[in-house]
């Protein structure tokens, strides 16, 4: 596992320290959203926290074992869309990662259900392609600098 200061800033990209944010979730602590859910999954790729993610993956459709060795190398997420329905919830997500010299995107439409008052992802609709950025254009890596300034 990755070791993640407790000052840093959270690998979700919400800006808040790590301490603050998803660490909570993965000792355990309940999310309060299906977003607060996506963003500390996204976290756990990020950290290798494969019990993490299968302890909050529903019950229906939850693989027997779970191995993130050859993940790619994840960098940034961003939320495009959240809602939630009084037990069910939706989250549009993109995550970007690393592709050897250039970069690679997965899109997610994915579902949740809220049961005893937990939230689990339940299933999702992905798309993936290849990210392009110019040079002038942010950073993929989520640094918030230009692309030739950071990772070009």
């Amino acid at each position: 596992m990755q070791q993640t200061q407790n000052t840093s800033h959270c690998p979700c990209g919400s800006a808040k320290p790590y301490l603050q944010c998803c660490q909570p979730l993965h000792q355990g602590q309940a999310a309060d959203t299906p977003e607060a859910l996506m963003r500390s999954r996204f976290a756990a790729f990020v950290l290798d926290l494969p019990d993490y993610l299968r302890s909050t993956w529903h019950s229906s459709t939850r693989p027997a074992s779970l191995s993130l060795e050859g993940s790619p190398a994840w960098s940034s997420l961003q939320i495009l869309q959240s809602s939630q329905e009084g037990d069910s919830g939706r989250v549009h997500f993109r995550a970007v990662y690393r592709a050897g010299s250039g970069w690679g995107f997965l899109e997610e439409n994915s579902d949740f259900r809220k049961e005893a008052g937990r939230w689990y992802y339940l299933q999702g609709d992905t798309r993936e392609g290849r990210l392009n950025p110019g040079r002038n254009d942010r950073c993929p890596c989520g640094s918030g600098k230009k692309h030739k300034a950071c990772c070009l």
